[in-house]
């Protein structure tokens, strides 16, 4: 299925790019997203006369995410969890966990945004943590968990 983006996607294309999805992807999540429209040709003139409105709001997203991402650079967030005599944690510190401490400290994150390498953590220590605000904004943290 052939269909026109509204916005940047990783791994798929950029604005007004034109690109062969299978059915279900554009009918499950793409459409119903508002972050694709098929490609037929009054969508295809619809898009070009909305063109310059899209790439600016895609800017403006991008500039708010950089200047998130400017915030957050290098990091160090410590988090207090019960752990046992080895270390182990009785549970886990989850992206959850992650973004509401981010969120309390100042700086909006969305649970959807933070990436854990290995899953959730469940040890003590340092632990880098991606936060993937925009398609080309990634900016690294660092998580200490401690002992309670």
């Amino acid at each position: 299925m052939k269909v026109i983006l509204l916005e940047k996607i990783e791994n798929l294309g950029s604005l007004g790019d034109m690109v062969d999805v299978k059915p279900g992807f554009a009918r499950n999540y793409l459409l119903p997203q508002g972050l694709a429209t098929e490609a037929t040709e009054a969508n295809v003139a619809r898009f070009e006369e909305r063109r310059a409105e899209l790439e600016q709001k895609q800017a403006e997203v991008l500039a708010e995410a950089t200047a998130r991402g400017e915030k957050l650079a290098g990091l160090v967030m410590t988090i207090a969890a019960n752990a046992g005599s080895e270390g182990r944690l009785f549970g886990s510190v989850t992206a959850q966990d992650i973004a509401t401490l981010i969120t309390d400290a100042g700086v909006p994150v969305e649970r959807k945004e933070v990436r854990i390498h290995d899953g959730a953590i469940r040890s003590l220590g340092e632990h880098t943590v991606t936060l993937h605000l925009h398609a080309d904004v990634n900016v690294e943290i660092t998580v200490n968990v401690t002992a309670e």
